[in-house]
């Protein structure tokens, strides 16, 4: 059941207002939120798996194709600035390269084999977990990557729009957010495209503070790139150990990260 590509439930856009289009689509994206709501429990147990092979040295693999291959990337490239985890630890791959990040590549992914062969590039082993994301659930590219991997004994899942797809055959760990028909029928660059952000969101959140990257609500390992961050580590470093913020900011300088601050003061 094709339900990404089934049709609009508005008709006649181009003779709405403006304010009628953004009402719709708002409309709309409110249902994504429950769509997410129904599939924790299938969020819940890939996480618990995804745990315990990270704390051993695997890796997390987002493998897809435009849209949802650019999702990945995001959330991929998100979790070191965040996390202080490092690079690598959460990978993501486009189908077509890099150069597909910012503009489509024609019939990319259409090579069922592809995916693998750039899997295979990061020596990907048993430990690491390999997520495919594809809205339609029936992308070569990313069908051919959760197979291969699969063969391979590396722990597989999906991320998927459409029910009883062939990803989410292939997948050990489907995740289904039925979101139902696009604004623009077929653009699912929009609902399905929230809700794979959404479940990305919380999967790489979820693993991340059951690794101990998070203490309270704090980022306490996030890289200070910039002088954004800096001062939010700053007040971080005021409110835990109760100091101005001048000398929270010399102990963070000084250190690197709002954790190294704490513990060193909890070790001296």
């Amino acid at each position: 059941m094709n339900v990404t590509e089934s049709e609009s439930n508005h008709n006649n856009l181009e003779q709405m207002s403006v304010k009628e289009l953004l009402t719709s689509i708002n409309k709309e994206d409110q249902t994504v939120a429950q769509a997410v709501e129904k599939v924790i429990s299938q969020i819940e147990a890939l996480v618990k798996e995804i745990v315990p092979r990270m704390q051993i040295g695997g890796r997390i693999f987002y493998i897809g194709a435009g849209t949802s291959g650019r999702l990945g990337i995001l959330d991929a490239s998100e979790c070191p600035p965040t996390y202080g985890v490092e690079h690598g630890m959460v990978v993501g791959l486009i189908a077509g390269g890099d150069g597909a990040i910012r503009k489509a590549v024609e019939n990319a992914e259409d090579d069922e084999n592809q995916a693998w062969k750039d899997l295979d590039e990061y020596l990907i082993n048993h430990k690491d977990i390999v997520i495919g994301i594809a809205a339609s659930g029936r992308t070569p590219y990313v069908i051919g990557g959760i197979k291969k991997a699969k063969e391979h004994g590396i722990l597989t899942a999906c991320i998927t729009c459409n029910p009883d797809s062939a990803v989410a055959w292939e997948a050990e760990y489907p995740i289904e957010p039925i979101v139902g028909p696009e604004f623009v029928t077929g653009s699912t660059r929009m609902k399905a495209g929230t809700a794979q952000k959404l479940v990305l969101n919380m999967i790489s959140t979820a693993v991340m503070i059951q690794l101990g990257r998070v203490e309270g609500n704090r980022m306490v390992d996030m890289q200070l790139s910039n002088k954004k961050l800096v001062d939010r580590g700053t007040k971080m470093v005021m409110e835990m150990l109760q100091i101005d913020y001048p000398t929270a900011e010399q102990l963070l300088k000084k250190h690197g990260s709002v954790r190294k601050v704490i513990d060193h003061i909890k070790n001296s």
